[in-house]
């Protein structure tokens, strides 16, 4: 995802409800999310479809990395060993 720019990446809502289309253009060829203002205040941010996806994807992968440091800080972890045996028992059904 790229960096917003504040020359032209912020909007105010009442402009972009008037002008959709020209936003989302916007948002498709700069590749940078538009911030959305009220009153002076951001209250909300547009991205493509394909940076949320990614957002999504990485936020997925930070949690198993903690629910696996988490696990493994808790004694909840396999030798090679171990897996292997499993590993072959499943196999075998």
């Amino acid at each position: 995802m790229k960096h917003i720019d504040l020359s032209q990446d912020i909007v105010p809502v009442s402009e972009f409800r008037s002008q959709v289309s020209r936003w989302l253009n916007h948002i498709k060829d700069t590749g940078h999310p538009v911030v959305l203002t009220q009153n002076g205040k951001s209250v909300g941010v547009l991205l493509s479809a394909h940076d949320y996806d990614a957002l999504q994807y990485r936020e997925r992968f930070f949690h198993s990395i903690e629910k696996g440091l988490k696990d493994a800080e808790e004694g909840l972890t396999y030798t090679t060993e171990e897996i292997k045996e499993k590993l072959e028992k499943a196999l075998k059904k």
